[in-house]
């Protein structure tokens, strides 16, 4: 009796060492295998990190997916079950980081996995196999979640203590990791004894501590660090510097249309290095509208990606430079937590205009509907409202000259001067087999992606400068700014290596008048940032400013455009910001207005700053 109970007994402490033995290997194999997604697949580096170069960062990114896998464990109640729902979550992160590194150069971040439910932008992304794998995924998890639940139920007392106490115990040992970024948060202090962040560079980042550390680095946080001098009356001082610079101004009371056109991927290839285009010039039509008015290249946060950063910036005057490293994506991590913002929108509805937002594609990407609701729009249009709709051979997305049918249909039917915002989608990626009959051609390269991004952006070309012949024709002073976002994240890395940073920052721009009225119309090769399009447009029309407009003016100046690590200045880039006494003044009174805004008291709105004075 005595041997068969101790052959039983080390039957189970067996079978408790080998399920423990499977964990530890789970959890270190899954975190080697994001580790590899992070290093696009090379075993050499993935190991060289874990097990030599950074040890101990990696095995505190093990403790953290432990927690995760406590969780699914305890909550499912079972330890195969979890095991799988564990393992279909990391190969889904995984998955993710690996085409967002390979498109975008960066990697995923917490706040992305918010659009694991925009399926149809997944389908659009990612090829048949990838797609139908990632519904698989899914439905297995929902399955297994459901399956797992309801089994669990029947578990004895005991087991549901036991089970309830690690659920708890990791649930809260998370959010207390969710705080990762406070200073005295005990994990973030045990990483930073060997951890090099570099929060001007998020790939980076995850490439010195690990896909776990930039992950976790990316956690919530304030968006702007408190600047020292920040006060009611350092605000005030400054609100009634640049308000009494406004009022001075003789601008005009006039209140022309504005149209905005964010349009996606559009840049010139031709100014790459390694690119020879054969077929002619994709953007000949661009060019004859750009020659003739004020035009020139724009700096972008981003390449390959970003859209809706660079859409913050413009509307709203703010730089994304100033925040900190880990807010990412303001219209996913700031805008929703605000009850308004003051912006372009705000500032021409309190003129009289009614505002429009246009966005051919669906309403949730990027939480537009919720933004545009803080914004102010008056109107949203998306896919299933808009009356334009068609698209062009194989392209799954609406064409421009559709959605610019939609502008021309509000601007002749409205009575009240217009600002409408369009955000297009004919040329976002995918763009391999979109159009048949390709008249571009990169030489050379052997690249059907390549050429058939060229084709979209000679139809973005054509199309906008028939746009811009019809706005030509209406009665009414109407002001188009169109500008491209982000190069397509499809040039080879050895493409890339020829080029200078900037170059890869750097997109067509230009502000048009249908009455030829601006100051600056002869005025090309201009370099700007985004967030200077509203205050440029408001001087160039000769319209009232407001006072912020002002303090971006004077800015504007000294330092035409930047973005972190890239500084433009008297005709040269830095990477470094090249300030004189001045300009640092003027850009801390920038700061703190930035400050007060999105994290601070809204001191400078409840007195106006934001506003033109009738």
């Amino acid at each position: 009796m005595r041997i068969k109970g101790i052959t039983k007994r080390n039957k189970k402490n067996l079978k408790a060492a080998a399920s423990l033995v499977g964990i530890i290997l789970l959890i270190v194999g899954s975190n080697l295998f994001l580790q590899l997604t992070q290093n696009e697949f090379s075993f050499e580096l993935a190991f060289k990190f874990a097990f030599s170069w950074h040890t101990e960062k990696f095995f505190l990114g093990c403790l953290v997916l432990l927690l995760v896998y406590g969780l699914f464990t305890s909550a499912l109640g079972s330890i195969l079950f979890g095991s799988f729902l564990y393992l279909f979550l990391i190969i889904g992160i995984g998955t993710a980081n690996f085409l967002k590194m390979k498109y975008r150069m960066e990697p995923i971040y917490p706040d992305d996995l918010k659009m694991i439910t925009e399926f149809g932008l997944i389908k659009d992304l990612v090829n048949g196999p990838l797609f139908v794998l990632f519904i698989l995924l899914i439905t297995a998890s929902l399955g297994i979640l459901g399956f797992s639940f309801y089994r669990s139920l029947r578990k004895s007392r005991r087991q549901q203590f036991v089970r309830l106490g690690i659920f708890l115990s990791s649930l809260l040992a998370l959010i207390y990791v969710s705080n990762f970024n406070d200073p005295k948060n005990l994990l973030r202090q045990a990483y930073n004894r060997s951890a090099l962040w570099i929060p001007y560079s998020q790939k980076m980042n995850y490439y010195n501590t690990g896909f776990m550390g930039g992950f976790l680095y990316n956690l919530r946080v304030d968006p702007m660090e408190k600047p020292k001098d920040y006060s009611k009356e350092r605000i005030e001082q400054i609100v009634d510097k640049y308000t009494k610079q406004a009022a001075a101004l003789n601008g005009s009371d006039e209140k022309p249309n504005i149209i905005y056109v964010m349009n996606e991927s559009f840049s010139d290839p031709a100014r790459l290095n390694g690119i020879e285009i054969s077929g002619g010039d994709p953007l000949a039509d661009y060019r004859t509208v750009a020659e003739d008015t004020y035009s020139g290249q724009m700096l972008s946060q981003n390449y390959g990606g970003g859209t809706a950063n660079i859409e913050f910036e413009a509307l709203t005057g703010f730089s994304m430079e100033l925040f900190n490293a880990q807010m990412t994506t303001p219209y996913t991590m700031l805008i929703p937590k605000m009850e308004t913002i003051p912006s372009l929108v705000s500032l021409t509805k309190k003129q009289g205009y009614q505002t429009t937002a246009i966005h051919p594609y669906n309403t949730s990407m990027y939480k537009r509907k919720d933004v545009y609701d803080i914004f102010g729009f008056d109107h949203f249009l998306d896919e299933e409202t808009m009356t334009h709709t068609s698209t062009i051979e194989d392209n799954p997305y609406i064409s421009d000259e559709a959605a610019y049918r939609e502008v021309l249909d509000r601007l002749k039917k409205q009575k009240h001067p217009q600002f409408i915002h369009l955000v297009t989608m004919q040329t976002h990626m995918p763009y391999n087999g979109k159009y048949e009959e390709l008249q571009f051609h990169a030489e050379g390269l052997n690249s059907s992606s390549l050429d058939n991004y060229f084709q979209d952006i000679a139809y973005a070309s054509q199309a906008l400068r028939l746009f811009i012949e019809a706005v030509d024709q209406l009665p009414k002073r109407t002001i188009v700014v169109f500008w491209g976002d982000h190069l397509p994240g499809i040039y080879s890395d050895e493409l890339q290596s020829k080029n200078e940073k900037m170059t890869l920052h750097e997109t067509e721009f230009l502000i048009h008048d249908n009455k030829n009225e601006l100051s600056n119309k002869e005025k090309q090769n201009v370099i700007t940032s985004p967030f200077y399009f509203g205050p440029t447009v408001f001087e160039q029309a000769g319209l009232k400013s407001s006072g912020f407009y002002q303090l971006l003016l004077a800015m504007q100046k000294k330092i035409p455009a930047f973005e972190s690590g890239m500084y433009y200045k008297n005709g040269a880039w830095s990477q470094e910001q090249p300030f004189t006494k001045r300009e640092r003044l003027i850009y801390e009174e920038y700061q703190l207005i930035q400050y007060d805004i999105t994290t601070g008291e809204q001191y400078s709105r409840n007195q106006k700053f934001f506003t033109v004075e009738e």
